[in-house]
C-alpha cells in the first residue's frame, strides 16, 4: 500500500487504494487531520507517503510497505476494534474501497483506475456485496 501525495491534500495512488470507508465532511476532516499529523511526525515532503521502517522503528526508509506489513496493520486495527482479525487482511482495503466508492456514485472505470481491477466482472461483485445492506429487500417491507 503506497502512494505519492502532493501539496493540494491528494494522494496520488500508485495502483492500490486508500483506506477510507468513511463518508461526509466531517470523516473528510478526519481523513485529512490524520495525514498532516502523519506528515508532520513524519517530516515527509515528497515521494511516498506510507514506507516502511528501519529497524528500531526510528527512521523511514524509502521504501513502500510489504503487503505483510499491511496485512499486519489491517489485522491489529480490526482487533482494536473489537473484531476478529483473522478474518481480515490487506485486501479488506481494497475491497472497501470498492464497496465505498460504489456507494458513493463513482463510476465503474475510475474505480478500475485506482485498484486495479482488470475486468468490470470482479469491481461488480463487490458492489453487489456492498449493496446487499443499502437496498435490501427485506428492510424495505419492515423485516
Amino acid at each position: 500500500m503506497h502512494g505519492h501525495w502532493q501539496s493540494d491534500d491528494r494522494i496520488v495512488p500508485a495502483n492500490l487504494p486508500n483506506n477510507s470507508t468513511a463518508v461526509g465532511a466531517e470523516a473528510e476532516e478526519g481523513r485529512r487531520s490524520a495525514k498532516g499529523a502523519w506528515l508532520d511526525a513524519s517530516g515527509l515532503t515528497v515521494g511516498l507517503l506510507f514506507r516502511s521502517v528501519w529497524k528500531g522503528g526510528r527512521r523511514l526508509r524509502p521504501t513502500p510497505l510489504s503487503d505483510r506489513a499491511i496485512a499486519e496493520v489491517v489485522k491489529r486495527a480490526a482487533q482494536a476494534a473489537g473484531y476478529d482479525p483473522a478474518r481480515f487482511s490487506g485486501h479488506s482495503l481494497r475491497a472497501g474501497l470498492v464497496t465505498t466508492a460504489a456507494a458513493a456514485g463513482v463510476d465503474e472505470r475510475t474505480i478500475m483506475e485506482q485498484t486495479g481491477h482488470k475486468t468490470t466482472t470482479m469491481v461488480r461483485r463487490y458492489m453487489r456485496r456492498g449493496s446487499l445492506f443499502r437496498n435490501n429487500a427485506a428492510a424495505k417491507v419492515g423485516l
